[in-house]
């Protein structure tokens, strides 16, 4: 049970009162005198996300909280709720239906997330108590997936290298009886990852590339591939300053991949799951990889290296060459914050969605509006592909046209997945770059509740 969730009530709980904004004067209208002088005195106002403490009547202690939605699956207000509210224990009304406590309890533990393993923070946690187990199991089964993503991306890279990124892989899988393996350093030229092994060789934390397998062979082969620059500087290519201070984030993909894949795993969904992670260093020595080198990858194109700071999409390429060698994927999806491009078309808290297949791209961007968790769909534009198409090698990493810098991207994984295979690619920027209502500064779980519930429809039994 998540740490924000209490089963029981006590004596000093109270219980949250939550009021449409569009109903606010109705319910108003009908509290006592006390209730309105009091909510008048203090200046309330029935505005979305509000909230207020109704105090007894002798005054002595507060006997109920008041929140204010904007409408019955009000994500937002609940979250904003459990940082707004004083520290204490509250309790969801009886009458709440079972969607609505689940979206109330989402909401909530969504909001009360702190990173706090380096500076601890000084108020108690408060408390929801949730006495629908149902609505707490499954309100518990995306949170569970959306903290880890958030824990793990907000993590500085001093302690968040490959190895520890592999260490909290190999917890997840024991966790769910997953198997797991993970190959390291020059075993990845021996397994023919020449990409990865490219990429990660320059710094004196060994590049990675780890495997989750869990579920039944007979289930839907589901793939899931996330980028994992635990840090990148750019290469040979540097970084300014500026632009490499928030390279901690550069493994948001994998965190991503993982916080999505604890969701189908707790969840049971009836799948058979493979989940991979390149997990790489960018970093600069006398080994890097240069400008204009020529790697073969996995799957034997050759790639112009244009630029080493396009280094995510070389990991990513033999991850998703792998991931279809043995089996067809039923849906393959990579995660990776891989283009600046994607944030100047869509800002930062919208990710772009590539899609080969419109019915799997029509069902992902509904059901990620539906979770309050939306994405935008951008077209995988056949003729930039020439763009990618330099004259020495099959493809390059970073075209010279300062253009369309998502979706050559975007066409450059795409030249590696199969004929026939559904696949999607998210381009995430996996950050709160400010405090929002359930949405503290810092990382963040993008897209990962979307994509849960159009997996939850495309493969649930009955």
């Amino acid at each position: 049970m998540s740490a924000c969730f209490a089963e029981r009530a006590g004596a000093d709980t109270l219980t949250i009162l939550p009021v449409q904004a569009d109903a606010y004067d109705d319910w108003l209208a009908g509290r006592s005198d006390a209730e309105r002088a009091w909510l008048g005195a203090t200046g309330f106002e029935g505005k979305a996300g509000a909230t207020a403490l109704l105090p007894s009547p002798d005054g002595a202690r507060p006997k109920e909280a008041v929140l204010v939605l904007s409408g019955p699956d009000d994500l937002w207000s609940w979250g904003g709720a459990a940082a707004a509210l004083p520290t204490g224990s509250y309790v969801l009304p009886r009458e709440m239906a079972r969607d609505q406590r689940l979206q109330a309890a989402l909401g909530w533990g969504l909001g009360s997330w702190r990173f706090e393993r380096y500076k601890k923070g000084s108020d108690t946690a408060r408390k929801l108590v949730v006495g629908d187990r149902e609505a707490r199991r499954l309100a518990t089964i995306q949170l569970d997936g959306v903290l880890l993503a958030r824990d793990l991306i907000t993590t500085p890279a001093s302690d968040l290298g490959p190895a520890e990124l592999a260490e909290a892989a190999i917890a997840l899988a024991e966790k769910h009886g997953a198997k797991v393996k993970v190959i390291e350093g020059d075993k990845l030229l021996d397994k023919n990852f020449p990409m990865i092994h490219a990429v990660g060789r320059a710094s004196s934390r060994p590049p990675r590339l780890i495997v989750i397998d869990w579920g039944r062979e007979k289930d839907p082969y589901l793939a899931l591939v996330g980028k994992g620059v635990c840090f990148d500087t750019g290469g040979l290519d540097l970084k300014a300053s500026a632009y490499m201070k928030m390279m901690k984030k550069d493994m948001g993909g994998a965190a991503l991949s993982l916080g999505l894949a604890a969701m189908i795993m707790a969840a049971e969904l009836p799948v058979r799951l493979k989940l991979l992670i390149p997990a790489v260093e960018n970093s600069v020595s006398g080994n890097a990889f240069r400008p204009l080198d020529i790697l073969t990858s996995r799957k034997g194109l050759t790639v112009e290296v244009g630029n080493t700071d396009a280094e995510g999409r070389l990991v990513l390429a033999d991850a998703i060459t792998y991931a279809q060698e043995k089996a067809k994927p039923d849906l393959m999806i990579d995660f990776a914050t891989l283009t600046g491009a994607a944030r100047v078309a869509l800002g930062t808290d919208l990710p772009a969605l590539f899609c080969n297949a419109d019915a799997v791209a029509e069902g992902l961007v509904a059901a990620g509006r539906a979770a309050q968790d939306p994405s935008w769909r951008l077209p995988l534009h056949k003729p930039y592909r020439s763009m990618i198409e330099p004259k020495i090698a099959d493809l390059s990493n970073a075209p010279d046209a300062p253009y369309a810098g998502a979706i050559t991207a975007a066409l450059f994984l795409e030249a590696f997945v199969e004929d026939g295979v559904e696949w999607a690619h998210f381009d995430c920027m996996a950050w709160n770059l400010s405090t929002k209502p359930g949405r503290p500064e810092g990382g963040e779980g993008q897209a990962i509740r979307g994509v849960f519930h159009y997996l939850e429809s495309r493969y649930r039994r009955g």
